[in-house]
């Protein structure tokens, strides 16, 4: 295994997970709720009186903070080596285990490990390996 040391960006990567943590701990003290993206757009959904404002706000945040960026920066190039139905077939998945597992990475990941949260533990442990399986299947023996 070989570094890309041009794209090895540790610095940055953990000013932004502190970034990120610092963000789930602020919304959870001061709005009480989990800074999980499926829970957010979900409750958008099936919307409560009162409690639209903020979720367009966080996602408008979630959606607007790289038009910022890119305004000021060079955005790294998206490249998506999959086709449409892939893709599709893909978000489902996505989709149906975010539903099942009550929550996304975000939610568990984030929020729920840092409150620990056995719960989470057990579904960050599951799209972790899921993760690592998938990969190795597709690179190795589909390869």
């Amino acid at each position: 295994m070989t570094i890309n040391w041009s794209e090895f960006t540790p610095w940055a990567s953990l000013f932004g997970g502190l970034l990120i943590g610092l963000s789930a701990a602020l919304f959870v003290l001061f709005n009480g709720r989990i800074a999980g993206i499926s829970g957010v757009l979900g409750g958008l959904l099936r919307p409560l009186r009162g409690d639209i404002g903020w979720r367009i706000a966080f996602l408008a945040g979630l959606i607007g903070a790289p038009l910022v960026y890119g305004m000021f920066a060079t955005l790294p190039e998206a490249r998506i080596e999959a086709g449409t139905g892939t893709l599709v077939v893909a978000g489902l998945l996505v989709g149906l285990g975010t539903r099942y597992g009550a929550g996304c990475t975000s939610g568990h990941g984030v929020c729920g490990l840092s409150r620990r949260s056995s719960r989470s533990l057990v579904a960050t442990a599951s799209f972790m390996l899921a993760g690592f399986v998938t990969v190795y299947v597709v690179r190795h023996l589909m390869a």
